[in-house]
C-alpha cells in the first residue's frame, strides 16, 4: 500500500505541475455557478427548490464534461511514460506493473475528486449565500450527486488505462478515447432512443431495458442521480423512469463499480504483458 500511495502523490504532484488540477478546478466550479445562479432564477415562482435545480444541471454537467475530463487525464499514463523513456526508470525501482496502475489511478482519481467537490461544493456555498431554504432531502442528494460524480470519474479513468495500456502511441490512445466518450455519452443514448421508439414495447421488456441501461455508465449515473430521489426526479421528467425501473441504489452503485474493476484489471493484466 505504501508503494501505491507514493505513485499517487506522484501522479498529483505532477497534475499539480502541469496545471490540471488547477484548471479542471476552475472548470468545474466555473460552470457550476453559472448553471447555480442561470438556472435557479425561476424556482421561486414554480415551487422548486433552488437545490434540486442546482442537482440536475449539474448531472447533466457532469454527464458531458467529468468523462471527457477523466479520459484527457488518463489516455496516456502508460503509453505516454514508454514512448517518454522515464517507464523504464520507474520500473528499475522494486514496484510491480500492477501497483503503477493503481497508483497512478488513484492520483488521477484524487485530482478528479478535488475538483469535482471543490467546484460543485462552491455552487452550493454560493446558494446558501443568496439565502435559499434548503432542507436535508435535497441535501442528501447533492452528497449524493458528487459521490456519484467521482464514481462515474474512476470509471472512465479506468477506461483510460485500459486504452493507454493497449495503444501503440499517444496519439491513438487519444483517438480511441475520443471515440469511447462520443460512444457512451451521445451516440448510444440516441441509438437506445431511436431502438425503443421502433420497437414500441413489442420485443424490448422491462428487464431488457434495465439491462441496456446498466451497459452504459451515464445512464447508470442518470439513474442514481435523475431518478434515484423523489425531489430531484419529478422535476428532471424521469419520474415514469424512476416507477418504472427495477434497478434498485445497490444494483446501480455495484455496476459503477464493475464499470471501474473490469477496465482497471484488464488495464494492468495488459500492461503487465507489454514488452517495454
Amino acid at each position: 500500500m505504501t508503494t501505491i500511495a507514493i505513485m499517487a502523490g506522484k501522479e498529483i504532484q505532477e497534475g499539480l505541475r502541469n496545471r490540471w488540477v488547477l484548471a479542471t478546478t476552475l472548470l468545474m466550479a466555473g460552470l457550476a455557478l453559472a448553471l447555480t445562479f442561470l438556472g435557479s432564477a425561476p424556482t421561486g415562482s414554480v415551487g422548486v427548490r433552488a437545490l434540486d435545480v442546482v442537482i440536475v444541471s449539474l448531472s447533466s454537467l457532469t454527464i458531458f464534461l467529468l468523462p471527457l475530463i477523466a479520459l484527457l487525464i488518463s489516455h496516456d499514463a502508460i503509453v505516454g511514460e514508454m514512448e517518454r523513456g522515464t517507464m523504464l526508470l520507474l520500473l528499475s525501482y522494486p514496484v510491480a506493473r500492477w501497483q503503477v496502475v493503481l497508483g497512478k489511478f488513484f492520483g488521477h482519481l484524487a485530482i478528479l475528486a478535488f475538483a469535482t467537490l471543490l467546484g460543485y461544493g462552491a455552487a452550493a456555498v454560493a446558494l446558501l449565500a443568496t439565502g435559499a431554504a434548503i432542507d436535508a432531502a435535497s441535501w442528501i442528494a447533492f452528497a449524493a450527486m458528487i459521490a456519484s460524480s467521482v464514481a462515474l470519474g474512476a470509471v472512465f479513468i479506468a477506461l483510460g488505462y485500459l486504452v493507454s495500456a493497449l495503444a501503440g502511441n499517444r496519439g491513438t490512445a487519444a483517438g480511441v478515447c475520443i471515440g469511447i466518450w462520443l460512444a457512451l455519452v451521445l451516440i448510444y443514448d440516441m441509438a437506445l432512443l431511436g431502438l425503443l421508439v421502433v420497437d414500441q414495447g413489442r420485443v424490448i421488456s422491462g428487464a431488457a431495458l434495465d439491462t441496456l441501461l446498466l451497459l452504459n455508465p451515464t445512464d447508470v449515473y442518470r439513474l442514481v442521480n435523475l431518478a434515484g430521489f423523489a425531489n430531484v426526479s419529478a422535476f428532471s421528467g424521469m419520474a415514469g423512469l424512476a416507477g418504472g425501473a427495477a434497478l434498485g441504489p445497490t444494483t446501480l452503485v455495484a455496476a459503477l463499480a464493475l464499470w471501474t474493476v473490469l477496465p482497471l484489471g484488464l488495464a494492468s493484466l495488459s500492461f503487465s504483458r507489454r514488452e517495454l
